[in-house]
């Protein structure tokens, strides 16, 4: 490829994503509870599958970030939830959520 090439490439790339999504990860996964917790490095956000009556719950998912990148998904989950209760409405919370003692070695924050 010669420097020509690999400009246009970049270009390219700066400007557009190609996301492949996978057929089984369209599908999803429904999760009712989020864990996270950091360090100086990283964010690790565990996405639980709650079940009522059930003592054991399940992590569904695990994701791993930078702290960069946990700021920029706050601001996009801001701006979604925005946008989701200027269409739909206020989102009603209920006070009585869960606490649990789990710490995996830092601060512990719950969605």
């Amino acid at each position: 490829m010669n420097k020509e090439d690999q400009k246009q490439e970049k270009k390219v790339q700066g400007n557009q994503i190609n996301v492949e999504l996978p057929e089984e990860i369209a599908e999803g996964v429904y999760a009712n509870l989020a864990m996270i917790a950091h360090s100086n490095s990283e964010f690790v956000v565990d996405f639980i599958r709650l079940m009522p009556g059930v003592p054991k719950a399940k992590v569904k998912a695990r994701i791993v970030i930078t702290p960069e990148h946990a700021k920029r998904l706050h601001a996009a989950l801001h701006d979604n939830i925005v946008k989701y209760e200027q269409t739909f409405g206020p989102i009603k919370q209920v006070e009585d959520s869960p606490k649990f003692p789990m710490n995996f070695g830092g601060a512990v924050g719950e969605a």
